[in-house]
């Protein structure tokens, strides 16, 4: 089956969802904690529930109920069975450094998807502190037997953020002093910053030094977590709102270091109205946007949909620095790529961007998202600005990270 989405006049309010970054990591977090935790307003989505099948497996309980999560556990053992993270690469990544912690055998799978992201530096590392790992090509199904030995793990960290997120996240329970030495450029920092964050709430501190990071033995500690609205689904409904009216966004905290919050300072620099009114996040269409360059390193997330936002500036922009974008859901620099330019962009990939030459208007069309519900969601904003219909297939994918996004499109005026 498939649906269309026909633009529309963008004017209204939107509540975007909890972080699914934050939610990944609370409820890990808490299922290592060894006691009972609530965490409220976490995002209830497919990735998520891969996230709770992986703690149940290795003896958490949780449960939902009125919009809370329910972490209860007296501590984790080595999985129960094969651990299925069905799409969701962050729970594949964090999970291999929890597994890691463990003298019997983990093993962990996921959908077509997940068999082809690489997974082989994080393995590298977990190997260089004695760690048993067998993978496909460096690719899922992966094995992974520990215990981790020695006292410290050294992570490449250009390729992803969640690699060294994943040491972060064991090296305290190792039982003594542990560095974590990361090398090459750290992609994605602000992801970095949201783990310690989500640690500290759960008693655990880990000291920055010159070679990474540095964490003393520790125990993550029971409590109550709320988790804060996401920036990357904020970006869809502020984006419709800069190419086609007003949108508002409710629920959203400019202090947070989540780094796709950045998507106020490119919007700002596009020439649109960016302001806080009555709690909300308001941003206006002031005309036709500016073209601009952006540093996609730390915020690669927000890709598509600022490639959509650029795709009908005025002048030439240049979106760079993020090469991880090769590895994500999809190939997503070739993917936008090929999704801009059937709607009628003129737009050229880089190996860490791309280069836009703005059109004053896309023709519309139909686009091939694979599954990649940011792609999905981007190529909907794109038809605000399109003189045609865009078209895609119906699979619900953007129930990944933003559940409700095509009703709260339609409440902002978009037809579907």
């Amino acid at each position: 089956m498939d649906m269309t989405f026909h633009g529309g006049d963008i004017s209204g309010k939107a509540t975007v969802p909890p972080s699914k970054s934050y939610t990944h990591r609370a409820v890990i977090a808490a299922a290592l904690s060894g006691g009972r935790c609530e965490i409220a307003n976490p995002l209830c989505s497919l990735d998520i529930k891969a996230t709770v099948e992986a703690v149940r497996s290795m003896g958490a309980e949780v449960e939902r109920r009125d919009g809370v999560l329910t972490v209860e556990s007296r501590g984790l053992h080595a999985p129960d069975r094969t651990m299925d993270v069905l799409n969701s690469g962050t729970t594949m990544r964090l999970m291999s450094g929890i597994a890691a912690l463990f003298d019997s055998e983990t093993v962990i799978t996921g959908d077509e998807s997940i068999r082809r992201r690489p997974m082989g530096p994080l393995l590298d590392a977990l190997r260089g502190c004695g760690v048993e790992c067998r993978s496909n090509d460096g690719k899922a199904p992966i094995s992974i037997k520990g215990p981790v030995k020695g006292d410290y793990v050294e992570i490449d960290g250009s390729m992803s953020s969640q690699f060294v997120s994943s040491m972060l996240m064991m090296a305290p329970l190792v039982g003594r002093p542990m560095d974590v030495r990361v090398t090459g450029r750290r992609a994605s920092r602000p992801y970095l910053d949201v783990t310690l964050a989500v640690m500290r709430s759960f008693g655990v501190l880990v000291q920055e030094i010159p070679s990474g990071y540095h964490a003393e033995p520790q125990r993550y500690v029971p409590c109550d977590y709320r988790v804060p609205s996401d920036f990357s689904s904020a970006a869809f409904p502020l984006v419709a709102g800069a190419l086609g009216g007003e949108a508002r966004v409710e629920g959203l905290d400019m202090g947070d270091p989540q780094g796709d919050r950045r998507i106020v300072d490119i919007l700002r620099g596009c020439g649109c109205e960016v302001c806080e009114e009555g709690g909300c996040l308001v941003c206006r269409r002031i005309g036709r946007p500016k073209a601009t360059d952006v540093d996609m390193s730390d915020i690669p997330d927000l890709f598509p949909v600022v490639a959509v936002l650029l795709s009908t500036a005025d002048g030439v922009s240049r979106l760079y620095g993020a090469p991880q974008l090769r590895f994500k859901e999809s190939d997503r620099i070739d993917s936008v790529e090929r999704m801009l330019k059937a709607l009628g962009a003129d737009v050229t990939g880089t190996d860490d961007g791309c280069v836009i030459r703005g059109v004053e208007r896309l023709r519309g069309g139909r686009i091939e998202h694979g599954g990649d519900h940011r792609l999905m969601m981007s190529a909907a904003v794109a038809s605000i600005v399109a003189d045609g219909p865009v078209s895609m297939e119906d699979d619900g994918c953007w129930n990944v990270s933003y559940p409700g996004f095509v009703e709260q499109m339609r409440s902002l005026g978009m037809r579907c």
